[in-house]
Protein backbone atom coordinates (compact mmCIF):
# COMPACT_ATOMS: atom_id res chain seq x y z
CA UNK A 1 0.00 0.00 0.00
CA UNK A 2 1.49 3.29 -1.07
CA UNK A 3 1.86 6.11 1.39
CA UNK A 4 -0.79 8.90 1.08
CA UNK A 5 1.94 11.54 1.02
CA UNK A 6 5.43 11.22 -0.45
CA UNK A 7 8.06 11.44 2.25
CA UNK A 8 9.86 14.17 0.34
CA UNK A 9 6.86 16.45 0.94
CA UNK A 10 7.82 16.55 4.61
CA UNK A 11 10.23 19.33 3.71
CA UNK A 12 7.25 21.63 3.31
CA UNK A 13 6.21 20.94 6.87
CA UNK A 14 9.73 21.58 8.07
CA UNK A 15 9.86 25.02 6.48
CA UNK A 16 6.30 26.32 6.88
CA UNK A 17 4.81 26.05 10.41
CA UNK A 18 1.57 24.09 10.41
CA UNK A 19 -0.33 27.05 11.78
CA UNK A 20 0.42 28.84 8.52
CA UNK A 21 0.41 25.93 6.08
CA UNK A 22 -3.37 25.83 5.73
CA UNK A 23 -3.46 29.45 4.55
CA UNK A 24 -0.56 29.34 2.09
CA UNK A 25 -0.18 27.74 -1.31
CA UNK A 26 2.52 25.05 -1.50
CA UNK A 27 5.92 26.17 -2.59
CA UNK A 28 7.73 24.33 -5.41
CA UNK A 29 10.09 21.77 -3.91
CA UNK A 30 12.97 23.23 -5.87
CA UNK A 31 12.56 26.57 -4.09
CA UNK A 32 12.94 25.11 -0.60
CA UNK A 33 16.22 25.42 1.27
CA UNK A 34 18.04 22.27 2.31
CA UNK A 35 16.54 21.30 5.66
CA UNK A 36 17.46 18.07 7.49
CA UNK A 37 14.50 15.76 8.09
CA UNK A 38 13.38 15.61 11.72
CA UNK A 39 15.00 12.59 13.43
CA UNK A 40 11.74 11.23 14.85
CA UNK A 41 10.12 11.26 11.40
CA UNK A 42 13.11 9.38 10.02
CA UNK A 43 12.77 6.75 12.74
CA UNK A 44 9.01 6.39 12.24
CA UNK A 45 9.33 6.30 8.45
CA UNK A 46 11.05 2.92 8.81
CA UNK A 47 7.86 1.57 10.42
CA UNK A 48 5.34 3.31 8.15
CA UNK A 49 2.81 1.31 6.09
CA UNK A 50 3.92 0.29 2.64
CA UNK A 51 5.64 -3.04 3.16
CA UNK A 52 3.94 -6.28 2.04
CA UNK A 53 1.49 -7.64 4.58
CA UNK A 54 0.45 -4.26 5.97
CA UNK A 55 -3.28 -4.40 6.64
CA UNK A 56 -4.00 -1.44 8.87
CA UNK A 57 -7.54 -1.11 10.09
CA UNK A 58 -9.01 1.11 12.78
CA UNK A 59 -7.51 0.15 16.13
CA UNK A 60 -10.22 -0.83 18.59
CA UNK A 61 -11.18 -3.24 21.32
CA UNK A 62 -9.76 -4.11 24.70
CA UNK A 63 -6.07 -4.28 23.62
CA UNK A 64 -6.18 -0.70 22.32
CA UNK A 65 -7.91 0.58 25.47
CA UNK A 66 -5.35 -1.18 27.65
CA UNK A 67 -2.40 0.31 25.72
CA UNK A 68 -3.95 3.78 25.68
CA UNK A 69 -4.32 3.65 29.47
CA UNK A 70 -0.71 2.49 29.74
CA UNK A 71 0.41 5.34 27.46
CA UNK A 72 -1.49 7.98 29.43
CA UNK A 73 0.10 6.78 32.66
CA UNK A 74 3.55 6.90 31.06
CA UNK A 75 3.44 10.11 28.96
CA UNK A 76 1.72 13.48 28.72
CA UNK A 77 -0.28 14.79 25.75
CA UNK A 78 2.84 15.89 23.89
CA UNK A 79 4.44 12.48 24.38
CA UNK A 80 6.95 13.45 27.07
CA UNK A 81 7.55 10.48 29.39
CA UNK A 82 6.42 11.20 32.94
CA UNK A 83 8.96 11.13 35.75
CA UNK A 84 6.63 8.89 37.77
CA UNK A 85 6.41 6.19 35.10
CA UNK A 86 7.49 2.74 36.25
CA UNK A 87 7.67 0.78 33.01
CA UNK A 88 11.35 -0.07 33.47
CA UNK A 89 11.86 -0.29 29.71
CA UNK A 90 11.82 1.75 26.49
CA UNK A 91 9.70 -0.64 24.42
CA UNK A 92 6.47 -2.56 25.04
CA UNK A 93 4.98 -4.72 22.30
CA UNK A 94 1.43 -6.05 22.41
CA UNK A 95 1.10 -9.33 20.50
CA UNK A 96 -2.32 -10.56 19.44
CA UNK A 97 -3.10 -14.28 19.58
CA UNK A 98 -4.23 -16.43 16.70
CA UNK A 99 -7.02 -18.84 17.66
CA UNK A 100 -7.69 -22.27 16.26
CA UNK A 101 -10.14 -25.08 16.91
CA UNK A 102 -13.88 -25.41 16.42
CA UNK A 103 -16.79 -24.09 18.46
CA UNK A 104 -15.34 -22.82 21.78
CA UNK A 105 -18.60 -23.16 23.74
CA UNK A 106 -19.58 -26.53 25.22
CA UNK A 107 -22.47 -26.07 27.59
CA UNK A 108 -21.34 -23.80 30.44
CA UNK A 109 -17.69 -24.05 29.38
CA UNK A 110 -15.68 -21.90 26.97
CA UNK A 111 -12.43 -23.49 25.73
CA UNK A 112 -10.26 -21.63 23.20
CA UNK A 113 -6.74 -22.59 22.10
CA UNK A 114 -4.46 -19.55 21.52
CA UNK A 115 -1.05 -19.28 19.90
CA UNK A 116 1.31 -16.30 20.06
CA UNK A 117 3.89 -16.20 17.25
CA UNK A 118 7.08 -14.33 18.18
CA UNK A 119 9.17 -14.83 15.05
CA UNK A 120 10.81 -11.80 13.51
CA UNK A 121 11.75 -9.97 16.71
CA UNK A 122 14.71 -7.63 16.23
CA UNK A 123 18.06 -8.79 17.61
CA UNK A 124 18.41 -5.36 19.24
CA UNK A 125 15.34 -6.04 21.39
CA UNK A 126 16.19 -7.93 24.57
CA UNK A 127 13.32 -9.46 26.50
CA UNK A 128 13.04 -8.24 30.09
CA UNK A 129 9.62 -9.58 30.99
CA UNK A 130 6.57 -11.10 29.31
CA UNK A 131 3.02 -11.18 30.66
CA UNK A 132 -0.32 -12.36 29.31
CA UNK A 133 -3.16 -9.96 30.14
CA UNK A 134 -6.75 -11.19 30.42
CA UNK A 135 -10.07 -10.47 32.15
CA UNK A 136 -10.58 -13.04 34.93
CA UNK A 137 -14.24 -12.10 35.41
CA UNK A 138 -16.99 -10.78 33.17
CA UNK A 139 -20.46 -9.72 34.33
CA UNK A 140 -23.45 -11.43 32.69
CA UNK A 141 -27.17 -10.80 33.00
CA UNK A 142 -27.67 -13.84 35.26
CA UNK A 143 -24.24 -14.36 36.75
CA UNK A 144 -20.59 -14.08 35.83
CA UNK A 145 -18.11 -15.56 33.40
CA UNK A 146 -14.99 -16.74 35.27
CA UNK A 147 -11.84 -17.25 33.21
CA UNK A 148 -8.32 -18.64 33.62
CA UNK A 149 -5.33 -19.53 31.44
CA UNK A 150 -3.61 -22.88 30.96
CA UNK A 151 -0.14 -23.41 29.52
CA UNK A 152 -0.13 -25.97 26.71
CA UNK A 153 3.15 -27.93 26.78
CA UNK A 154 4.75 -29.22 23.59
CA UNK A 155 4.76 -32.79 24.96
CA UNK A 156 1.91 -34.82 26.41
CA UNK A 157 2.53 -33.31 29.85
CA UNK A 158 -0.58 -32.15 31.70
CA UNK A 159 -1.63 -28.54 31.22
CA UNK A 160 -0.41 -26.03 33.82
CA UNK A 161 -2.88 -23.55 35.31
CA UNK A 162 -1.26 -20.10 35.31
CA UNK A 163 -1.80 -17.89 38.34
CA UNK A 164 -1.93 -14.06 38.17
CA UNK A 165 1.21 -12.33 39.45
CA UNK A 166 -0.75 -9.63 41.30
CA UNK A 167 -4.26 -8.51 42.12
CA UNK A 168 -6.23 -7.51 39.00
CA UNK A 169 -5.81 -3.85 38.07
CA UNK A 170 -8.93 -2.18 36.69
CA UNK A 171 -10.34 -5.63 36.07
CA UNK A 172 -7.23 -6.90 34.24
CA UNK A 173 -5.08 -9.78 35.50
CA UNK A 174 -1.49 -10.43 34.38
CA UNK A 175 0.32 -13.75 34.25
CA UNK A 176 4.13 -13.86 34.02
CA UNK A 177 5.12 -16.16 31.15
CA UNK A 178 8.77 -15.08 30.78
CA UNK A 179 10.23 -18.54 31.63
CA UNK A 180 8.08 -20.17 28.95
CA UNK A 181 9.21 -17.83 26.14
CA UNK A 182 13.01 -17.83 26.34
CA UNK A 183 14.66 -20.75 24.54
CA UNK A 184 18.08 -22.21 25.31
CA UNK A 185 19.78 -19.93 22.75
CA UNK A 186 18.19 -16.81 24.23
CA UNK A 187 15.67 -16.38 21.42
CA UNK A 188 11.89 -16.40 21.82
CA UNK A 189 9.70 -19.21 20.58
CA UNK A 190 5.95 -19.81 20.26
CA UNK A 191 3.64 -19.57 23.26
CA UNK A 192 0.58 -21.87 23.28
CA UNK A 193 -2.19 -21.32 25.84
CA UNK A 194 -5.76 -22.38 26.42
CA UNK A 195 -8.35 -19.81 27.49
CA UNK A 196 -10.80 -21.51 29.84
CA UNK A 197 -14.02 -19.88 31.07
CA UNK A 198 -17.12 -21.12 32.86
CA UNK A 199 -20.52 -19.52 33.34
CA UNK A 200 -21.35 -19.25 37.04
CA UNK A 201 -24.71 -17.97 38.18
CA UNK A 202 -28.08 -18.61 39.70
CA UNK A 203 -29.82 -21.89 39.07
CA UNK A 204 -32.21 -21.61 36.15
CA UNK A 205 -30.54 -18.49 34.83
CA UNK A 206 -29.58 -18.52 31.18
CA UNK A 207 -27.24 -16.22 29.24
CA UNK A 208 -26.57 -16.26 25.54
CA UNK A 209 -22.99 -17.32 24.80
CA UNK A 210 -20.72 -14.28 25.01
CA UNK A 211 -17.19 -14.57 23.64
CA UNK A 212 -14.79 -13.16 26.26
CA UNK A 213 -12.05 -10.76 25.21
CA UNK A 214 -9.08 -12.66 23.86
CA UNK A 215 -6.00 -12.48 26.13
CA UNK A 216 -3.01 -10.64 24.68
CA UNK A 217 0.73 -10.91 25.27
CA UNK A 218 2.86 -7.97 26.45
CA UNK A 219 6.60 -8.07 25.77
CA UNK A 220 8.67 -5.64 27.88
CA UNK A 221 11.81 -5.12 25.78
CA UNK A 222 15.07 -3.22 26.10
CA UNK A 223 15.67 -1.96 22.58
CA UNK A 224 19.40 -1.20 22.33
CA UNK A 225 19.09 0.42 18.91
CA UNK A 226 20.71 3.85 18.64
CA UNK A 227 18.39 6.78 19.37
CA UNK A 228 16.22 5.00 21.92
CA UNK A 229 16.07 6.01 25.56
CA UNK A 230 17.82 3.61 27.96
CA UNK A 231 15.29 1.84 30.21
CA UNK A 232 16.54 3.22 33.54
CA UNK A 233 17.09 6.79 32.32
CA UNK A 234 15.15 9.76 33.64
CA UNK A 235 13.01 11.62 31.10
CA UNK A 236 15.06 14.82 31.51
CA UNK A 237 18.76 14.31 31.06
CA UNK A 238 21.63 16.81 30.76
CA UNK A 239 24.21 16.55 28.04
CA UNK A 240 27.78 15.96 29.13
CA UNK A 241 29.53 19.26 28.56
CA UNK A 242 32.46 21.20 29.93
CA UNK A 243 30.14 23.76 31.48
CA UNK A 244 26.83 23.29 33.22
CA UNK A 245 23.96 25.76 32.94
CA UNK A 246 22.99 27.28 36.27
CA UNK A 247 19.67 28.26 34.69
CA UNK A 248 18.13 28.20 31.23
CA UNK A 249 19.14 30.86 28.74
CA UNK A 250 15.66 32.46 28.40
CA UNK A 251 15.65 33.20 32.15
CA UNK A 252 19.17 34.61 31.90
CA UNK A 253 18.20 36.86 29.01
CA UNK A 254 15.09 38.14 30.78
CA UNK A 255 17.24 39.06 33.77
CA UNK A 256 19.58 40.92 31.43
CA UNK A 257 16.71 42.74 29.69
CA UNK A 258 16.79 40.53 26.60
CA UNK A 259 14.46 41.10 23.63
CA UNK A 260 12.32 38.76 21.55
CA UNK A 261 15.13 38.42 19.03
CA UNK A 262 17.39 36.90 21.68
CA UNK A 263 18.22 33.18 21.75
CA UNK A 264 15.15 31.21 22.89
CA UNK A 265 12.97 28.17 22.23
CA UNK A 266 10.50 28.39 19.36
CA UNK A 267 7.53 26.05 18.66
CA UNK A 268 7.53 23.85 15.56
CA UNK A 269 4.48 21.50 15.54
CA UNK A 270 4.18 18.67 13.02
CA UNK A 271 0.78 16.97 12.76
CA UNK A 272 0.73 13.23 12.07
CA UNK A 273 -2.70 13.67 10.46
CA UNK A 274 -1.23 16.05 7.85
CA UNK A 275 1.43 13.44 7.10
CA UNK A 276 -1.26 10.81 6.56
CA UNK A 277 0.10 8.78 9.47
CA UNK A 278 -2.75 9.16 11.97
CA UNK A 279 -4.25 5.78 10.96
CA UNK A 280 -1.27 3.92 12.44
CA UNK A 281 0.23 6.37 14.97
CA UNK A 282 -2.18 6.31 17.90
CA UNK A 283 -0.49 8.84 20.21
CA UNK A 284 0.60 11.58 20.40
CA UNK A 285 -1.37 13.37 17.68
CA UNK A 286 1.43 15.79 16.88
CA UNK A 287 5.16 16.21 17.39
CA UNK A 288 6.61 19.54 18.54
CA UNK A 289 10.42 19.12 18.57
CA UNK A 290 10.93 22.91 19.01
CA UNK A 291 14.13 24.66 18.03
CA UNK A 292 16.43 27.44 19.25
CA UNK A 293 16.69 30.72 17.38
CA UNK A 294 17.93 34.22 18.10
CA UNK A 295 20.99 36.26 18.93
CA UNK A 296 23.37 35.26 21.68
CA UNK A 297 24.43 37.88 24.28
CA UNK A 298 27.30 40.14 23.20
CA UNK A 299 29.38 38.96 26.12
CA UNK A 300 28.95 35.57 27.77
CA UNK A 301 29.93 35.98 31.40
CA UNK A 302 31.51 33.14 33.32
CA UNK A 303 28.58 33.05 35.76
CA UNK A 304 26.42 32.01 32.80
CA UNK A 305 28.34 28.70 32.85
CA UNK A 306 28.54 28.35 29.08
CA UNK A 307 31.31 26.06 27.78
CA UNK A 308 34.72 27.71 28.14
CA UNK A 309 35.22 27.72 24.38
CA UNK A 310 32.01 29.72 23.86
CA UNK A 311 33.04 32.24 26.51
CA UNK A 312 36.46 32.71 24.89
CA UNK A 313 34.88 32.95 21.42
CA UNK A 314 32.51 35.64 22.68
CA UNK A 315 35.44 37.65 24.12
CA UNK A 316 37.41 37.34 20.87
CA UNK A 317 34.46 38.48 18.75
CA UNK A 318 33.73 41.42 21.05
CA UNK A 319 37.22 42.66 21.89
CA UNK A 320 39.72 41.25 19.38
CA UNK A 321 38.35 40.32 15.95
CA UNK A 322 34.78 40.87 14.81
CA UNK A 323 35.36 38.43 11.93
CA UNK A 324 35.31 35.60 14.46
CA UNK A 325 31.63 34.58 14.62
CA UNK A 326 29.67 34.94 17.82
CA UNK A 327 28.52 31.72 19.51
CA UNK A 328 25.43 30.13 18.00
CA UNK A 329 22.05 29.62 19.63
CA UNK A 330 21.55 25.84 19.97
CA UNK A 331 19.53 23.40 22.11
CA UNK A 332 21.11 22.52 25.42
CA UNK A 333 18.72 20.12 27.11
CA UNK A 334 16.42 17.55 25.52
CA UNK A 335 13.65 15.19 26.56
CA UNK A 336 12.54 11.95 24.90
CA UNK A 337 9.18 11.29 23.30
CA UNK A 338 6.90 8.27 23.69
CA UNK A 339 5.00 7.00 20.64
CA UNK A 340 2.15 4.48 20.52
CA UNK A 341 1.68 2.90 17.09
CA UNK A 342 0.16 -0.03 15.21
CA UNK A 343 2.49 -2.68 13.77
CA UNK A 344 2.13 -4.52 10.44
CA UNK A 345 0.82 -7.69 12.11
CA UNK A 346 -1.92 -5.84 13.96
CA UNK A 347 0.00 -5.58 17.23
CA UNK A 348 0.48 -2.34 19.18
CA UNK A 349 3.90 -0.90 20.02
CA UNK A 350 4.97 1.58 22.71
CA UNK A 351 8.44 3.06 22.17
CA UNK A 352 10.49 5.88 23.71
CA UNK A 353 12.84 7.83 21.42
CA UNK A 354 15.64 9.76 23.10
CA UNK A 355 16.57 13.46 22.68
CA UNK A 356 13.60 14.36 20.47
CA UNK A 357 12.20 17.53 22.13
CA UNK A 358 14.34 20.60 22.85
CA UNK A 359 13.76 21.85 26.38
CA UNK A 360 16.23 24.78 26.70
CA UNK A 361 18.81 26.76 24.72
CA UNK A 362 22.37 27.88 25.18
CA UNK A 363 25.14 29.50 23.14
CA UNK A 364 28.12 27.56 21.75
Amino acid sequence: MAMPYPFTSLLLLLVVPLSQAANQSPLPLGSLPAVPTLPLLQALQMRAPGSPGWQVGPASGQPLRYMLNLYRRAADREGRPRRSRSLGTNTIRLVQASSHGGQPWAGRWYLQALTYHLEGQSEAEHLLRATVVYLPSLSLAHGRLLCALELVAASEAPRVLLSPTAHPRRGWAEVDVTPYLVLGNGSMGILALRHVCVRAGRAGGHDAPVAPSRPFLLLYLNDTQAGLAPPAAEPHRHRRDTGTLAHDLPNYLREQGGEKSDCSLRPFPVSFAQLGWDHWIIAPHRYNPRYCKGTCPHLLRYDYHAPNHAVVQSFVHRLVDANVPRPSCVPYRYSPISVLMIEPNGGILYKEYENMIAESCTCR
